[in-house]
């Protein structure tokens, strides 16, 4: 329980957070901020969620993007 109320991602669901950034930034500049293809080639929240379930790194890298978004 302690390790989780420290860790700000605890509770938000990866589908709330690709939505987040879909608006705040749209397709376009989020495949410029993150290079994979499921953002660039035909993007929905559908296909971008099957990818980075199944890949750590791209998983990562949405994230940490997610948690610099919502300090600004």
């Amino acid at each position: 329980m302690k390790e989780q109320s420290n860790n700000p991602l605890h509770g938000v669901k990866l589908a709330d957070i690709l939505e987040y950034l879909v608006t705040e930034y749209d397709w376009d500049q989020l495949g410029d901020k993150i290079q994979i293809k499921c953002f660039k080639n035909d993007p929905s929240i559908k296909s971008s969620l099957k990818f980075l379930r199944r890949t750590p790194w791209a998983r990562e890298k949405v994230e940490k993007l997610y948690l610099r978004s919502i300090k600004k």
